[in-house]
């Protein structure tokens, strides 16, 4: 049996702060919780204040002022320490903060998790009985603009093993016109087999100037070296990715070229005619994967949506380079669980929103759900062990087991 953990606070402590109430209390406003972070919160302001009159000479105490700030559960009146010379700027509550470490955190995880300006605005009135305006949140989610800028210009690995481009439509006002947008998603896997997001960019309209852009943006970030691009069959990408990454294998999404296909497909069909298709992407090399892909066309599917094989056949040349690989590196490219989670998050939040007002406020909601999901990677995907070992076979010299 599992010995309980000694508490940090010892029970005769707690007793005495409870005194005999219901400890249910403790956790209302202005209950004991409240009174421990306005007690807490006025030390360490206390604190600080002698720290910063130890460092001089000729300041000393003026009294004390008093502030209002909000909290995850109401709000806190502080008497904040003050100093003749007026020097004193403390780091817990700054001098213009009006809101308690912990909660600009709260309104962004609810902004994250799809709700709106309104519905946060609401859901504190209703939890906290907090009236918090729709300004102020918008101003903590606005925050977020300058760390997205940081993290779009962070540096990146030397190597990336695999890097999957994606993209979602979104509609967001332009110029008084909401207009459907690309949100484009670069995922790299790690040498070690973990993922990281890499960036995020919103375009009107891709083409191969502003793919070669991005994979600039890349190459100046510090990546030097992209052994397998994934791209969706996007015109001009592979041209721009080999232009800058000029020993990069450019292969066409196996999983969006699937469902590129079954969007043809009526609901009773798709199950039949995706094993059909399991045929070609599963055969042993690429000659017997255009062997398949000829008898799909020759086939009854082909003569009920003949779309299907033409895709298939549109995108041949980006498809074969698959085939060089063994078992382990394939379910690496088409087994994209990641990447399907991701853009299954970003969808849900999107809808949620119907559409954006500008291309700041789209971009500070997608970053917040990527972040958000990227928590979750914790392990690389159980193929990797597999897969790595033929990375350095595949790539000898370029991709190095530690």
């Amino acid at each position: 049996m599992a010995r309980r953990k000694q508490p940090v606070i010892p029970d005769a402590i707690l007793d005495q702060l409870l005194g005999g109430a219901d400890p249910k209390t403790a956790f209302a406003k202005d209950g004991l919780l409240d009174e421990l972070k306005k007690a807490l919160a006025e030390r360490a302001l206390n604190a600080e204040m002698d720290q910063h009159l130890a460092g001089g000479e000729g300041n000393s105490r003026n009294g004390y002022g008093g502030k209002t700030v909000l909290t995850g559960t109401g709000k806190i009146a502080l008497e904040i320490p003050r100093d003749r010379l007026s020097t004193f700027d403390p780091q817990l509550i700054a001098k213009y903060q009006r809101r308690f470490p912990g909660f600009d955190e709260k309104i962004v995880s609810m902004y994250a998790r799809g709700m709106s300006v309104r519905e946060i605005q609401g859901h504190l009135r209703d939890l906290y009985g907090l009236d918090a305006s729709p300004d102020l949140v918008s101003a903590v989610t606005d925050a977020v603009l300058e760390e997205i800028s940081e993290w779009q210009n962070r540096p990146l690995e030397a190597l990336y093993a695999l890097i999957f481009f994606d993209a979602i439509r979104v509609k967001i006002r332009d110029e008084g016109t909401v207009r459907n947008k690309a949100v484009y998603v670069a995922l790299g896997v790690r040498p070690d087999g973990t993922k990281e997001i890499l960036g995020l960019w919103i375009e009107q309209n891709e083409g191969a100037k502003f793919w070669l852009r991005v994979m600039n943006e890349l190459k100046n970030r510090g990546a030097e070296d992209v052994l397998i691009a994934i791209v969706d069959g996007l015109k001009g990408f592979p041209e721009a990715i080999t232009a800058v990454f000029p020993d990069a294998q450019v292969q066409t999404c196996v999983v969006h070229l699937i469902r590129h296909s079954l969007a043809f497909v009526s609901y009773k069909d798709r199950k039949t005619v995706a094993a059909a298709l399991k045929e070609i992407y599963k055969a042993k090399d690429a000659e017997a994967g255009l062997a398949a892909l000829d008898d799909f066309a020759e086939g009854p599917w082909n003569r009920k949506y003949p779309a299907i094989a033409q895709s298939w056949r549109r995108a041949w040349s980006e498809v074969i380079p698959f085939y060089a690989f063994p078992d382990e590196v394939r379910r690496m490219i088409y087994t994209t669980n990641a990447i399907e989670s991701l853009n299954a998050k970003l969808r849900r939040a999107v809808r949620a929103r119907g559409h954006f007002p500008t291309d700041d406020s789209a971009m500070k909601l997608l970053y917040l759900v990527l972040n958000l999901a990227s928590k979750e990677w914790k392990m690389p995907a159980r193929e990797w062990m597999m897969a790595k070992a033929q990375f350095a076979i595949l790539f000898e010299g370029r991709f190095v087991i530690d």
